[in-house]
């Protein structure tokens, strides 16, 4: 089970690995040539609005209402019946985000108001952000569409092609902003452009394999479909959820439109390099296993289902404490190395390593997140992760009033860390108390195993890396060196204490 789980997840982790490496180079680009200015903090918005929405649409709802009902057809009912729900459930969806995509365009100087309020008494940002909106906004139809088709793909365990369909927006988006934003008046409008295209393409994508399973969607409208009718009952409550998690990203940008100029964009950057470990190995391993739990629900098979999880949570634990240790201690040489140049200087380095730091205490938190999240969901229980999420997302909102004043823009990305602890250790909670997950034996020796190896990599970046500002007064060359000299002692560290404390990898698959 676990050989198959980990070929699944290494597939998607690869190819998850090259969509963050092209979206870093993608950021190198915006950094390079657009920096912290108000152009840039315009268009993050118009992105952000879009992105909102496909949350509620596709992955935040409707791949976790989708994937489960799906899996269950594909268990209980023929390829005809399956192919029938398939159809209208792409039929449903084109219809309804088509319409929201008119109204949003018509009214985005309202939605610009409502996101970025601040933005109001900076006509230029408004300005820029509402143009740019109109454009982005079409992005949302075509990436839902993107994602019902990854969802049909990972169901019958077809994990590469929809992971590496996001590289193609990071390659469109680059090439837009260095072979065609000079030839724009206002260039910035390029990378809005190019969301429009790359959002077409994703979805194009994914079409030709989708036909070799022969499972290419034929749209049909058919709200009577039961099984749409169920995807949508399940939609319901997360929709509330995720709109309450969303409300609290919203929440964050209002904050962060009033701070000063580069605030927006500060907090990009730093969100951007926290997501890398996040996108590579927590949502990889979410995907993986979602359809594998729904599978066991729908067997009744409880110990397979929980074997499923452990294996899950033990192997982020592995990957993702060192991961937070590493960005904690190495926020600025990171940042530093990635993005200082051209338009962004060594000032915006030093203002993004702050959110950087508080990002990273959240980091595990964040991974979990979505394997426990998982859980629920392929039970076709989105009630109580949805609960969860309020709670976490007032807690967020409570800390982001508390922080703001004294750390700024580093202040809304602490209580975003505040906010994940607590919904990680919520939905921990109500998964042991429900029964729903059984710990496998070893824990206690795991977790000292895990204890010792991360302290030691601590010890050895704390005394290797030295201070930010050293980093900046360097060329890149050096900068990148010594960089790398550093992850990769870093990892013989992590990984040769593990081994000699005892822990053999091979009990993970490989």
């Amino acid at each position: 089970m676990s050989k198959s789980l980990l070929k699944s997840t290494t597939i998607v982790s690869i190819n998850t690995t090259l969509s963050r490496i092209s979206g870093f180079l993608r950021d190198l680009v915006c950094a390079h040539l657009f920096g912290a200015m108000a152009g840039f903090d315009a268009f993050i918005v118009a992105f952000q609005i879009p992105n909102f929405l496909r949350r509620l649409s596709a992955e935040g709802t409707f791949s976790q209402a989708f994937v489960p009902v799906l899996a269950q057809y594909r268990v209980k009912h023929d390829e005809i019946l399956t192919k029938r729900f398939i159809d209208d459930m792409t039929g449903t969806m084109t219809v309804a985000l088509t319409v929201i995509t008119i109204i949003a365009i018509l009214v985005s100087p309202l939605i610009i108001s409502l996101f970025a309020p601040g933005f109001l008494h900076s006509s230029t940002r408004f300005v820029l952000a509402t143009h740019m909106l109109r454009v982005t906004f079409p992005y949302l139809v075509f990436i839902s569409l993107a994602s019902l088709g990854a969802g049909v793909l990972n169901t019958y365990d077809s994990f590469g092609i929809p992971a590496f369909a996001p590289i193609l927006l990071n390659l469109i988006m680059m090439g837009m902003a260095i072979l065609a934003a000079p030839y724009f008046k206002v260039p910035v409008y390029a990378l809005a452009w190019g969301v429009f295209i790359a959002g077409i393409v994703q979805f194009v994508f994914q079409l030709p394999f989708l036909h070799q399973k022969h499972l290419m969607p034929v749209p049909r409208v058919n709200f009577s479909d039961p099984g749409v009718r169920r995807v949508l009952k399940l939609m319901a409550p997360a929709i509330f959820g995720v709109s309450v998690v969303q409300l609290g990203i919203l929440i964050d940008t209002i904050f962060a439109s009033f701070l000063n100029t580069g605030s927006v964009s500060w907090i990009y950057y730093s969100n951007r390099l926290m997501n890398f470990p996040l996108g590579v190995f927590g949502v990889a391993i979410a995907t993986v296993i979602l359809p594998k739990l729904s599978r066991h629900h729908a067997n009744k098979d409880h110990d397979g289902y929980s074997q499923t999880l452990d294996w899950a949570i033990r192997l982020l634990l592995l990957i993702g404490l060192p991961s937070s240790v590493a960005m904690f201690i190495l926020a600025g040489p990171l940042l530093s190395t990635l993005f200082q140049g051209g338009q962004f200087k060594a000032y915006d380095v030093l203002m993004a390593r702050q959110s950087l730091m508080t990002f990273a205490i959240g980091i595990q938190a964040f991974m979990l997140i979505k394997v426990l999240a998982s859980a629920f969901y392929s039970r076709q229980d989105i009630k109580t992760p949805v609960k969860i999420a309020v709670v976490a997302v007032v807690v967020n909102m409570l800390c982001n009033a508390a922080f703001i004043i004294p750390l700024k823009h580093a202040g809304l990305a602490l209580a975003t860390s505040c906010g994940a602890f607590v919904n990680f250790g919520l939905l921990m909670f109500f998964l042991k108390k429900q029964k729903i997950y059984t710990a496998q034996p070893g824990w206690g020796k795991y977790a000292l195993q895990l204890m010792i190896a991360n302290g030691l990599l601590a010890l050895f970046l704390i005394f290797s890396a030295g201070d930010t500002q050293s980093w900046v007064t360097h060329h890149f060359l050096w900068r990148f060196v010594h960089l790398s000299g550093l992850v990769i002692f870093g990892m013989l560290i992590y990984f040769t204490s593990l081994v000699v404390s005892g822990l053999r990898v091979k009990s993970f698959g490989f």
